[in-house]
């Protein structure tokens, strides 16, 4: 089944629907690279990405332990140059601590850390993760 259809909609810009729901994401070219920057760049969105699996992985544990969950993520991504490609992601979790047992912290942080994205990602690019917990 075809995940999603991207169209070129002018200006260094496109539009990707998603197949099954119809949501859409736009995107257009960074200004460091002949863009705009008003809408998320496509290498923003692979660094987003990262994010937003590990929190929807720890999600399913969550909901699987039967655990609150509350967190946020910070993401930065860092361009490298020859080949122009993202270097570095850097993602800080932000995680409410609803007096989680060592455990149960170890598994949400395990669960973040072996997101399909994260093991689908080249090892060239640097995964720089931090869980600060409050």
């Amino acid at each position: 089944m075809i995940t999603s259809i991207v169209k070129y909609t002018g200006n260094k810009n496109t539009q990707a629907i998603h197949v099954r729901s119809n949501s859409v994401i736009e995107t257009d070219a960074p200004p460091d690279n002949n863009g705009k920057g008003e809408k998320f760049s496509p290498t923003d969105l692979l660094a987003t990405s990262l994010a937003s699996c590990m929190i929807t992985i720890m999600s399913i544990l969550a909901e699987r332990e039967n655990i609150p969950l509350e967190v946020s993520a910070e993401v930065t991504k860092i361009m490298a140059d020859n080949p122009r490609r993202v270097g570095e992601i850097l993602i800080k979790l932000s995680i409410k601590d609803f007096n989680y047992t060592d455990k149960q912290k170890k598994m949400l942080e395990n669960a973040a850390y072996t997101c399909p994205v994260a093991k689908s990602l080249h090892p060239d690019i640097q995964q720089k993760i931090s869980i600060i917990w409050y």
